[in-house]
């Protein structure tokens, strides 16, 4: 009777009542407002409220000064004027507002934090393949160790050939 049919045609698969999202597309949580779960998102996000739980969002996270983020966040590129606690992972640019308020841990590639902040944090940074070791019988090595039982060994020789 009010067309019914047309809207699962022309949804193609999408629930209805859902929009296509731009490039310029903002989500926004407003101060006042609790979520608790699993947040997903194509486009930026702005958040004033609070979350508890996860957030993976494939463009920007702002989280605002006063935005209160508990659990783990998963984006491109992220600015934080409020509070975050968790576990942070930015493949880009992180930005810390003198405002914020952050602890746990921290994987990025950039990071930029002002003046004033509160960065108490595990920090990872640059590309996925400068924090794995190096495969081989060395991994992980630190140099001066080598060293050191490198002279071990040279020390332990000489010993040897006194004797």
């Amino acid at each position: 009777m009010f067309g019914g049919n047309n809207k699962k045609e022309t949804s193609k698969g999408k629930p209805s009542g859902a929009v296509a999202t731009s490039s310029h597309s903002l989500n926004s949580l407003v101060q006042g407002t609790m979520v608790e779960g699993t947040v997903k998102s194509e486009s930026d996000i702005r958040i004033d409220g609070a979350i508890k739980g996860k957030l993976f969002c494939d463009a920007k996270v702002i989280i605002g000064p006063t935005g209160v983020v508990e659990g783990q966040i998963r984006c491109q590129n992220a600015v934080i004027e409020g509070k975050f606690e968790g576990t942070l992972e930015v493949t880009e640019l992180l930005n810390i507002r003198e405002t914020a308020k952050i602890s746990g841990e921290v994987t990025t590639d950039k990071l930029i934090v002002q003046s004033g902040a509160v960065f108490n944090v595990t920090c990872s940074m640059g590309g996925a393949q400068q924090r794995r070791p190096a495969a081989g019988p060395n991994a992980g090595m630190n140099p001066l160790k080598k060293e050191e039982k490198e002279d071990s060994k040279v020390a332990a020789a000489g010993k040897a050939a006194d004797a």
